[in-house]
């Protein structure tokens, strides 16, 4: 089969030609375009529907079988599975092709009419589900009914443009406004979807299908304390029990630390929906933040059995970091990444587990294989852009100069209270930050994202991808009273994350890129900056998976380039800040763990305590992928690991550049 894509006026010519009645004329086109375009699936959905148009539904099923196996996410050919059925008298046949079409396109008319007559036959309990869905596309314009269809197709820009152009006169459309900002959540410009989605909640509360999105929001981007008290909000509004709150509200206990009250939920959600198979899989992160890893495999190996190609059970139990799959589990890992039916979102799932899974069993080379497969099909469904982080970080080394935080001082708030620690991922940031939290005066809070949000309000709204951004340039022209105010915001902001301990720990470690924003507005806050080698560090991030962000890490050229900009950027401000920030390197806190110890409790003013020396002993929930491994004393043998692979990451070694190959004496392959 070609993969190749049929010439847009010739589909539209034929879609003419079929809808006019001119089916000879119509059916003479397809059968020239096909020997050279049988894999557009359009090209084959026009041929199955020249078929049924003709009263041929059998030949019809037959174009239908190859077309539903080859893409099994194209709605209308589901529809048009179901209009045969009926036509051959399988119905309930019917009913399941019209039910997968709609799973896939909620705006399929015709589909959710072929349903009422055969829920009335079959599934009487779901007939009303189908009025209701029925008057509700009925009441919507058709503009917004494309939009939809474009939204199961992944037509995002199509989507985007109608929507778009819709609003432009029906500004306050609560279906428009929500629809647009599923669009931009999909494209993951998360911020102004939250915008939209804040401002429908305002006009629309009682809308639960757009609070829940704006719930959804939050969480992506990790406001997990706005998105609980929403949760809250929802959950006492409604008198009867609601599934989605009653899930959301789960999630949201999770995520702010209230990890009792969100597995007591569950427990309760389990018992309601034992067939739930994500319900295990919400268990079992919690029992693997709070430790328990015993009970964390066994609620992901429960989700598995529940659904077998589920591939976040799979990718689950490989991110315990310590779970060792057997033969059989590999075997069908195997034959679910080769189905065709199964999600892409699955397929990367399993990719990444079973890269683990061999690489536990020293089979490098086919490990490899599907780290490299998983990061392949992940990459283009990012959004990183190697030269936009370049501009990025020019713009940061030209704006924040010595003269300018000798000319602006210390204006910011004199609070002492946070430490950062920043980096990159797989780094040993978590390491760092179950150490310093294992002090008495000093609390462990999660990734913050205050910082980088005070850095979007600066940027500006709409002008994140111009070529002058107001930010980081405006940091030279704001009024330095502004300095302590951000200060002082951040302090009261992240108030809530935090226990009685004077002092705190914020780990995001994309604060790197703006130091010259914490010391204007926290001068006296300390950074910590967790540097790994760099072939240790990327690699270790490209065989990981991770549930937001971290995009640049899908390829090893992107985490390359990424590392070396990182640590060009790091380089300017010990230049222009010197003493600011503490570097810390992994590999010597393995070696030498109580002198690196003292080195960052001095750094930080604090006395030192040996509850730092034994920092695998401290009780508190780890939400990152390095959970079970900080509560274990330090071990080696992950410092290496990446020569395993050594000779498949000539790409890596290219990207990180002379400088630093020579600096780790990193040498490429002959």
């Amino acid at each position: 089969m070609t993969s190749t894509t049929a010439p847009q006026q010739s589909l539209e010519d034929i879609q003419r030609k079929l809808a006019s009645g001119d089916l000879p004329a119509a059916g003479d086109m397809i059968d020239k375009l096909l020997p050279e375009f049988s894999g557009d699936p359009n090209l084959a959905y026009l041929s199955a529907l020249r078929y049924r148009l003709a009263g041929d539904p059998a030949r019809a099923m037959a174009s239908l079988s190859d077309l539903t196996a080859n893409f099994p996410a194209m709605a209308r050919a589901h529809q048009e599975v179901a209009v045969n059925s009926l036509s051959l008298n399988l119905p309930e046949q019917a009913l399941e092709a019209a039910e997968r079409a709609v799973a896939l396109d909620g705006s399929l008319m015709t589909c959710w009419e072929l349903l009422i007559p055969l829920y009335a036959r079959f599934a009487p309990e779901k007939r009303d589900g189908a009025d209701q869905q029925i008057a509700f596309l009925k009441s919507l314009p058709q503009e917004l009914r494309t939009v939809m269809s474009y939204l199961s197709q992944d037509l995002l820009n199509d989507a985007e443009r109608l929507c778009k152009y819709f609003l432009r006169d029906n500004k306050t459309h609560t279906e428009g406004m929500r629809l647009l900002s599923e669009v931009l959540t999909r494209k993951n410009i998360l911020d102004e979807a939250q915008f939209l989605l804040e401002t429908l909640h305002e006009l629309e509360p009682e809308n639960l299908a757009a609070s829940i999105q704006l719930f959804h929001v939050m969480m992506r981007r990790q406001r997990f304390h706005s998105a609980y008290e929403l949760a809250g909000e929802l959950r006492a509004q409604q008198p009867h029990d609601d599934d989605q709150i009653a899930k959301a509200y789960a999630a949201a206990c999770f995520a702010v630390g209230q990890t009792d009250e969100a597995g007591v939920l569950y427990e309760k959600l389990q018992q309601v929906h034992p067939t739930d198979h994500q319900i295990p899989i919400s268990q079992g992160h919690i029992y693997n933040a709070s430790g328990d890893r015993a009970s964390a495999i066994n609620a992901f190996k429960a989700s598995a059995a529940i659904k077998p190609d589920h591939g976040d059970a799979y990718w689950s139990l490989a991110n315990t970091k310590s779970y060792k799959f057997d033969d059989d589990q590999i075997l069908q890992m195997k034959d679910l990444e080769q189905d065709a039916t199964i999600g892409s979102v699955d397929r990367i799932q399993i990719c990444f587990a079973l890269g683990k899974a061999l690489e536990d069993k020293h089979q490098f080379d086919a490990a490899f294989e599907f780290y490299a497969r998983g990061n392949a099909l992940k990459l283009p469904t990012t959004h990183f852009n190697a030269k936009q982080l370049s501009k990025r970080i020019e713009a940061q080394i030209e704006v924040c100069t010595k003269a300018l935080f000798e000319q602006v001082g210390d204006v910011g708030v004199a609070a002492k209270d946070p430490i950062f620690i920043v980096g990159l991922p797989r780094a040993g940031s978590t390491l760092l930050e179950q150490i310093l939290a294992s002090h008495s005066q000093v609390d462990g809070t999660m990734e913050l994202h205050n910082v980088l949000d005070l850095a979007k309000r600066l940027r500006g709204r709409d002008e994140a991808g111009q070529e002058d951004p107001r930010y980081p340039k405006i940091l030279s022209e704001l009024d330095t009273s502004l300095f302590e105010k951000f200060g002082q915001q951040f302090i009261e902001q992240t108030r809530v994350y935090r226990g009685d301990a004077p002092l705190f720990i914020d780990k995001m470690p994309n604060n790197f890129f703006h130091i010259g924003l914490i010391k204007l507005i926290l001068p006296n806050a300390k950074v910590i900056d967790a540097r790994r080698h760099p072939m240790s560090c990327c690699f270790s991030g490209f065989k990981q998976l991770w549930g937001e962000g971290q995009e640049f890490s899908y390829g090893l050229d992107e985490i390359g380039s990424y590392y070396k900009q990182y640590t060009r950027l790091m380089d300017h401000w010990d230049e222009v800040l010197p003493g600011f920030v503490l570097r810390v390197h992994h590999e010597n806190v393995v070696d030498n763990l109580e002198e690196e110890v003292r080195r960052m409790l001095d750094f930080c003013g604090l006395p030192f305590e040996d509850a730092c020396l034994d920092f695998h002993k401290t009780e508190r929930t780890i939400r990152t992928p390095s959970a079970e491994q900080v509560r274990q004393p330090i071990y080696r043998s992950g410092l290496d690991q990446w020569r395993n692979f050594e000779q498949h990451l000539d790409p890596l070694k290219q990207a990180l550049g002379s400088e630093l190959r020579a600096t780790y004496g990193v040498t490429l392959n002959e």
